[in-house]
């Protein structure tokens, strides 16, 4: 097993400030330490593409406007940003046409793969043709995705209503369970992230992305998260609190209950086994809808299942995607059914750009590739295999604290305790900023930010998933 330095003898071995520890501290202690010579840099599989010459501005420049003239809630990963100026599947570009291993996905929004050609071809067919109209006109566009989209769906889950994106989506099926019910109270859980507009604000249960704003009617229950939980990995007993909350903390009757079946922002997490399908019982008994937020694990990404819910054994009253629904175009959706949907009728509703029919056509084409290319069987037979590879290194290196989720939706969380589960902050991101340099770009999530999110391009492979743990092994070996 390897030594691992504690990050507070690393801060006491250095005279950088907190913005540069992330980046030289640990290799400082390398050097003090000795590197493992015998450990060799992983190589990246090969790949028939090279990107044409970029002759766009630098990464400098791209930086120097960003502050200027973008807000600065904006943030970037990396102490130095990656300028991504070409992608192809499963792979990046930079300005210097240096090659990336893509295992975030856009944030688990690339699913079918970068630039795509069937996608990409739908795109500009649709486009050439007509870029825009209004729904107030006929377009079949979006009448055959919104067909193709209620036959992925169990039930009678058959009324789609199109978005721009799962902030929008989970914002209008809020509303729809409060107006179908009459009630405002909505039960959410902590730890969970539905958006950054004002209802979804609510719902988010993290103070990372929660503005002091007025947010009312959302019950947060505790988290049925089987790793850092009170109860472990027993969901019954989780969903108590949700009985509790309703009887102490409403009318009896509540609106919904919205909840992801692994939680993205926060880490990955999977609900605890037999959670869901106690509380849609209970949900059910106060007279509420019960949503399921699948923003990310929706689109095939579980592998074991299509939506993330299925693998829970539950069918929700309404459901929310967006994210791999368009393969990286602005596009989400609620899909409810019809006596439910029926709720909107009594105002005018409708969404200027949602169903747009250059969007509706990418998502058509997105469902096809996915079919046709067995993405879903893709990422149950990958993701298996990845997860077991991280699983191994989880052996190996005490600094990894747990290895979750399914599919091609995985998290490894770093601790520098695995006792008091005490989150690896700077170590995860220098973990990070090496894996970079080696040429593999994850992405960072959990409530302490010390948590990777593994949520690649589903054409991912088992060579890129060796590769992706390889550069991670790499890097545990030389801290």
């Amino acid at each position: 097993m390897q030594r691992f330095i504690p990050a507070k003898r690393v801060l006491s071995e250095t005279k950088y400030s907190l913005r540069w520890q992330g980046r030289r501290c640990f290799s400082q202690v390398a050097q003090k330490e000795g590197d493992n010579n015998d450990v060799v840099v992983p190589k990246m599989p090969t790949f028939d593409y090279s990107p044409p010459p970029y002759t766009g501005p630098s990464a400098e420049e791209i930086l120097s406007k960003r502050k200027q003239y973008l807000s600065p809630s904006l943030f970037h990963f990396y102490n130095k940003p990656l300028n991504v100026v070409d992608g192809r599947m499963q792979y990046l570009f930079d300005e210097t046409g240096r090659r990336y291993l893509d295992a975030f996905g856009g944030i688990a929004t690339v699913c079918c793969g970068h630039c795509h050609p069937d996608v990409v071809d739908t795109i500009v067919n649709q486009t050439k043709r007509l870029q825009h109209s209004t729904v107030l006109y006929l377009n079949h566009a979006i009448s055959d995705f919104a067909e193709a989209l209620a036959s992925k769906l169990p039930g009678n889950l058959k009324v789609v209503f199109f978005t721009n994106s799962g902030t929008e989506a989970n914002e209008l099926a809020m509303m729809i369970a409060r107006l179908y019910t009459g009630c405002h109270d909505i039960i959410s859980l902590r730890n969970a992230y539905h958006g950054n507009a004002a209802g979804t604000m609510g719902a988010t249960a993290q103070s990372n992305w929660k503005f002091n704003v007025i947010q009312s009617g959302v019950h947060h229950a505790l988290n049925p998260d089987p790793y850092r939980g009170v109860f472990g990995s027993e969901g019954e007993k989780y969903a108590k609190d949700v009985q509790d909350l309703i009887q102490f903390g409403t009318s009896g009757n509540i609106a919904g209950f919205i909840s992801e079946a692994i939680q993205g922002v926060g880490g990955i997490i999977e609900l605890a086994p037999g959670y869901l399908p106690a509380v849609y019982s209970t949900i059910k008994k106060a007279g509420g809808l019960c949503i399921a937020d699948e923003v990310q694990a929706g689109f095939a990404r579980t592998g074991s299942h299509f939506w993330g819910f299925e693998g829970h054994g539950v069918v929700p009253d309404i459901v929310t995607m967006a994210k791999g629904i368009g393969n990286g175009i602005p596009l989400g959706a609620v899909v409810t059914t019809p006596e439910i949907a029926e709720v909107l009728t009594r105002r005018c509703y409708f969404n200027t750009f949602g169903g747009n029919p250059v969007c509706t056509a990418a998502g058509l084409a997105v469902l096809k590739v996915i079919e046709k290319e067995k993405l879903q069987e893709n990422a149950f037979v990958v993701g298996s295999y990845l997860k077991e590879r991280l699983t191994a290194l989880k052996d190996k290196y005490n600094l990894i604290g747990d290895v979750r989720g399914r599919g091609l939706m995985l998290g490894v969380e770093l601790v520098t305790d695995r006792k008091l589960q005490t989150p690896a902050k700077l170590e995860t991101l220098h973990v990070m900023d090496r894996m970079k340099e080696i040429g593999v770009l994850v992405g960072k999530g959990g409530f302490y930010g010390n948590v990777f999110r593994i949520t690649p391009p589903l054409c991912f492979t088992k060579e890129d998933a060796d590769f992706l743990v390889d550069a991670m092994d790499y890097t545990l070996a030389k801290m």
